[in-house]
């Protein structure tokens, strides 16, 4: 028999040392790495017990049953058993990142996009502490995200070995499901309720996962995930559907606000808001999902929003929250709230309202529109606000003609509209170039992705990267600041070596020109901003992608159509102003 080390791989051959492994001492240990006894396991685990599959294996393939095709990380010495059964799977495949944040990202940005889980993988100690702003990026915005960490073999665990950290410790504040799998016939069960846990409660699930387990034979069969994985979507109850009925009938304006929770039911809300003659605004999340130049569409509501939509909020007197959990009451005048989300505890979670619906957001639209009585239009009320939409509408026209150096941000915004596809995914990072994105950009088609409720910096990259993946003959563009990019900027070299051809516009200002802003608006002098940047085109050039540095705006059309139309990873460094920032809408008192 041989016996191998599950700590440093050492292997005891029986036959070549003369003794067996089960006479050697109580207190023998690993001549290699000093292992006790216990770390020890059969070499040829499946010709003893005539298993050929183990942990590792079946966890990949319980993955796959649910759908998995892709897991993002970075590999390990804790977690090469994973890795190598997912060498072996003819249905998963492995993207390598260079940073396990980026993976994190990855995972939570394939979430958000497709509805379906994100998985991401790291090794112990370090590697599960990176991943952490990704996946609570997931859980701050309802993403279902499964997180699988190496950690050290179990004889060790308690002893301060190297890269031992309490994983279950460390995740138990913002994952939804934490557990270790800590023997082989926990682990198709342990998988399959974190995969439930992740869809029901909307969050990160995570799984510790000890190298020595990874290792044990294991044949168990698959669950289907049909007979345990079910749809948290539900509609609300039936009282409660008609008092919202009740109140929007008996409105004379109603608002409809929606949020994410209407993605990829745009036509549902339009035709709510046609039957009832209403504006629709929408949170910055769900921008794109409403086609902005529907005569109803006002744009996204919010310190990054549109005047129009703020001043649409302040003439309504019903406000209609579709699948949003909705925090800023002081967007809204003293009118009733309607609000409908599928997580109860968000329904009426900081102020009061007047009708709540616990529900799926578009089935819940599909049974408004059947059961709401029809509005007229009132010319009158939508001449106001339509009249800021207009004349919002003129200067971001005239922003568009704008030839000053440095760049107007504006500007930039406008030529990207001017080359971007109908259909073109858009991931847009957090800093300066968020507002002008959000309130100047006008989505006709376009999708859009952005970390909401942490406002992580570094994310609209990774995104990028997930979302080509997702869409291969899609157009993915990522909008994102110097500041944001230069944190993930290494995984460019994901991008080329997996033929992602992800479009990156860097809003170059030399410093954290949001931060100014904050600095600003509490009276503090600017301190602690600035920051002297590479040459991020020729950087991307060296990555093996295409780089186009912009300094002044004539260039720029040439610029994003040769990087548009480059079928390589291609970034487009944008000398804008620095002194030029987004105005922040603000409700009036």
């Amino acid at each position: 028999m041989k016996y191998r080390c599950t700590v440093c791989n050492y292997v005891y051959d029986e036959e070549k040392e003369g003794t067996r492994f089960a006479e050697l001492p109580g207190d023998w240990v690993c001549p290699v790495c000093g292992a006790p006894k216990s770390a020890f396991v059969t070499e040829d685990v499946g010709a003893v017990s005539g298993i050929k599959t183990t942990v590792a294996d079946k966890l990949v393939e319980q993955l796959s049953a649910a759908g998995v095709t892709r897991i993002y990380g970075i590999p390990g010495e804790s977690n090469l058993p994973l890795v190598e059964a997912i060498r072996i799977s003819k249905d998963v495949d492995f993207i390598l990142t260079r940073h396990e944040e980026t993976a994190a990202f990855m995972a939570s940005a394939h979430a958000k996009i497709t509805g379906h889980i994100g998985v991401c993988l790291s090794i112990a100690g370090p590697g599960t502490t990176n991943l952490i702003t990704g996946l609570v990026d997931a859980t701050s915005d309802g993403a279902p995200v499964l997180a699988l960490t190496g950690q050290v073999p179990q004889p060790y665990l308690g002893s301060e070995y190297l890269q031992e950290i309490d994983e279950i410790e460390l995740f138990a504040p913002f994952s939804v499901f934490n557990e270790t799998i800590a023997s082989p016939g926990q682990t198709i069960r342990l998988t399959t309720l974190a995969i439930k846990y992740a869809y029901a409660r909307r969050g990160t699930a995570h799984l510790s996962l000890p190298t020595d387990v990874l290792d044990m034979a294991l044949e168990d069969s698959i669950w289907k995930p049909g007979m345990h994985v079910f749809s948290p979507k539900t509609n609300p109850l039936e009282e409660d559907i008609q008092k919202a009925v009740e109140a929007i009938n008996n409105s004379i304006h109603p608002i409809v606000f929606a949020g994410w929770g209407t993605r990829e039911g745009g036509d549902d809300v339009i035709a709510l808001a046609e039957k009832i003659q209403a504006p629709i605004l929408t949170t910055s999340r769900a921008k794109g999902e409403i086609h902005e130049d529907h005569p109803l569409a006002m744009g996204v509501l919010g310190s990054i929003g549109t005047p129009y939509a703020a001043q649409a909020a302040r003439e309504g007197d019903l406000f209609i929250v579709l699948g949003s959990g909705f925090r800023q009451r002081n967007l809204v005048p003293d009118i009733p709230i309607i609000q409908v989300d599928i997580n109860a505890a968000r329904v009426g979670r900081s102020f009061p309202v007047d009708a709540g619906l616990v529900g799926d957001a578009i089935l819940t639209v599909r049974e408004l529109v059947k059961r709401v009585t029809p509005k007229v239009r009132d010319p009158e009320y939508f001449e106001k606000i339509e009249g800021i939409k207009r004349d919002y509408l003129e200067m971001i026209l005239d922003e568009s003609k704008d030839m000053s150096t440095p760049i107007n941000p504006g500007f930039v915004v406008q030529s990207v509209k001017l080359h971007a596809k109908k259909d073109a995914y858009i991931c847009v990072d957090v800093g300066d170039h968020t507002y002008w994105f959000y309130k100047k950009y006008q989505c006709t088609g376009e999708k859009t992705l952005m970390s909401s409720n942490m406002a992580s910096m570094g994310f609209g990259f990774p995104a990028s990267l997930a979302a080509q993946l997702e869409y291969p003959g899609r157009q993915v563009i990522c909008i994102t600041g110097d500041g944001g990019f230069a944190m993930v900027m290494a995984d460019l070299t994901t991008a080329v070596w997996n033929d992602l051809p992800v479009k990156v516009i860097v809003f170059n200002d030399g410093k954290l020109k949001n931060i100014k802003k904050e600095q600003n608006m509490h009276g503090y002098p600017e301190y602690g901003t600035q920051f002297i940047n590479p040459d991020f085109a020729a950087f991307a050039i060296s990555c093996g992608g295409e780089g186009y540095r912009v300094e002044k705006p004539e260039e720029l059309d040439e610029a994003l159509e040769n990087a548009f139309n480059s079928n390589k990873p291609a970034v487009v460094d944008v000398l804008v102003d620095p002194d030029r920032m987004a105005p922040i809408i603000v409700r009036p008192p």
